[in-house]
């Protein structure tokens, strides 16, 4: 319908270009909403206010000769001009009945669209780094990111989902370290764990996996590990230089093969895991991209390269540096450090550029709100890569927090202790899960319940949502058991039956569905189709509770069997939107 009265209102326009009452070059900017208060009409429009100036005209005046020249359509009943300027739609009554067949003739197309006409998107998200399991706060920026992917494809997007894989650095040196000390010590080796090491379970299991498959490979003694070691923070020393002096010493005891031999199994192992966790979430990736790969294959030195071309690098200090404050930074940033070590914004800066390079329309971030201080540089990098940077859109996504009872529940890599994202896929499901994730806005804190997660009441939000969907299931096997056929014709012939109030509400909210799903993709913000979804099925819920639907009267019955049927389909489009499953019983 505000496709149709839009239509209407560019039909209006150009007969009075035509007249010569508006310039001919003048191009309407044309925004129909549909109204608050039903007193107002259906739907409205404020074109005239906006236009009237370069009309050079009265708003009110624009309004009326807009009204005068709207083409005559039997879907609207009457048009008025309301305020300084508005115009307001009054929709039949009967053409409301249209979006059931449609509906039921579109099924799961109902709702898709090519807004997006066919540009291409990059959304790069959770790229947590793989030294551990993904935790609960990881699964927010999956179950986010995914829903945001998918939204923007069903509205025509050709949509391209990336992992980043953060493989280079010192935080894998450090897992590469801590596996291989573990693996010592299944080699029956003693020595003290290092307090900066990564202290969780799964670095043992990997070790004893290593141990199961390789023996005494890659043993040496631990007398020679601690050779030449600073003390570690318990005995007073520096954590950071005694974890940094047990890399060097296992990079010389293994050498450069055996080492890289040991870090890839235990990447691989971890990168599996998190592969499989994922899919197991609903989510999946056409790359996996690596941040070494970037290393070896030049890309970090091109994209320096390209910026000291530009006129954006300089040197101070011994240090390569990145002149971001006269880009929006608030400081210049290191690339290259006094040891020649590049930076990790150094690679950040090159993955960008490959991006760009891939030719994208639009590039999507999405990074822990946490990194929110990170954005003017990468932004800089941007503009100094030659492109606009508007191309780069970066979203935020606040990691959720977890309690159990009263009790908060700390998740940290290093230490060990957090919920990974697969033991709260067991207690809640995957459906609760997701569902939970993407309810509030992304940037919002989020405090997950986890016995609110699982209770069967209307007080849980997918279930009540879920439990709609099971209803109608339920009503058609009842109709089945009565030995009655739905007829769907004699349905369709019979939609004006459909006059209670809580009929033509649920008819109202059905046809908001389109819209819904455009403004959730278009504004990046899943919840928004979360919030639709759960008034659809508060709409049908209390149908359902007032009214009977296997009632004698035939074409009531089929009438009211469509609708239901119509609510069913919305319901499985939206969730299914969202990777959330459709119980047929509950």
């Amino acid at each position: 319908m505000k496709q149709k009265i839009e239509a209407l209102l560019l039909h209006a326009f150009g007969a009075l270009k035509t007249n010569g009452f508006i310039d001919q070059d003048l191009e309407p900017h044309i925004v129909v909403e549909r109204t608050r208060d039903a007193s107002h009409g259906d739907f409205t429009t404020n074109v005239a206010l906006t236009l009237a100036k370069a009309a050079k005209t009265n708003p009110r005046v624009l309004a009326e000769k807009i009204i005068a020249t709207l083409p005559q359509d039997n879907a609207i009943t009457h048009v008025e001009l309301a305020g300084p300027g508005f115009i307001n739609f009054f929709v039949d009554r009967n053409s409301q009945y249209e979006i059931i067949q449609r509906i039921h003739a579109e099924g799961d197309s109902f709702g898709l669209s090519h807004v997006g006409a066919g540009k291409k998107v990059q959304v790069e998200f959770v790229s947590a780094n793989p030294t551990g399991p993904l935790h609960v706060g990881h699964g927010r920026g999956a179950a986010y990111g995914s829903a945001v992917a998918n939204l923007l494809n069903a509205v025509g997007f050709d949509v391209y989902r990336e992992y980043y894989v953060n493989d280079a650095g010192r935080q894998m040196d450090i897992l590469a370290t801590s596996i291989w000390l573990r693996y010592l010590e299944n080699c029956g080796e003693v020595l003290a764990f290092p307090s900066n090491a990564y202290r969780g379970d799964y670095v043992r299991d990997i070790a004893a996996t290593i141990y199961k498959s390789a023996c005494n490979e890659y043993r040496r003694p631990a007398e020679l590990v601690l050779e030449n070691t600073p003390l570690d923070e318990p005995e007073g020393g520096d954590k950071e230089l005694y974890i940094d002096a047990l890399i060097a010493r296992t990079k010389t005891l293994l050498g450069k093969s055996l080492y890289r031999d040991f870090f890839q199994m235990g990447l691989n192992t971890i990168l599996d895991d998190i592969r499989e966790d994922l899919h197991e979430f609903g989510v999946d990736f056409q790359q996996w991209f690596s941040e070494r790969q970037l290393m070896e294959d030049g890309s970090v030195d091109a994209a320096l390269d390209r910026l000291r071309v530009g006129g954006h690098l300089y040197e101070h200090d011994g240090a390569t540096w990145f002149a971001s404050s006269s880009l929006g930074d608030e400081k210049d940033r290191v690339v290259i450090r006094e040891n020649g070590q590049y930076t990790y914004f150094a690679s950040d800066i090159a993955y960008h550029m490959n991006k760009l390079d891939r030719g994208f329309d639009q590039i999507i971030d999405i990074w822990g709100a946490d990194h929110h201080g990170y954005i003017p540089r990468v932004k800089a990098a941007i503009t100094a890569l030659g492109a606009d940077e508007s191309k780069l859109k970066i979203l935020l996504v606040q990691f959720a927090t977890l309690y159990r009872g009263d009790e908060k529940v700390q998740m940290s890599t290093r230490s060990g202790d957090f919920v990974t994202l697969r033991q709260l896929r067991n207690e809640v499901g995957k459906d609760a899960a997701r569902f939970f994730y993407v309810m509030r806005r992304s940037e919002q804190h989020m405090d997950f319940d986890l016995k609110l997660a699982t209770s069967k009441s209307n007080e849980n939000p997918v279930f009540y949502v879920q439990y709609a969907f099971a209803r109608v299931c339920s009503v058609f096997r009842q109709l089945d058991g009565k030995g009655w056929e739905r007829n769907v014709l004699l349905g369709m012939n019979s939609l004006n039956l459909l006059t209670e109030e809580h009929e033509t509400h649920l008819i109202s909210i059905l046809a908001r569905y389109p819209e819904a799903l455009q403004r959730a993709a278009l504004q990046y913000e899943p919840h928004q189709l979360i919030q639709y979804l759960r008034e659809l099925a508060t709409a049908f819920h209390t149908y359902y509770n007032a009214h009977q639907f296997l009632i004698d009267d035939a074409k009531v019955r089929d009438a009211r069997l469509n609708l239901i049927s119509a609510v069913k389909q919305v319901l499985s489009n939206g969730l299914g939107l969202l990777h959330i499953n459709t119980p047929e019983s509950m």
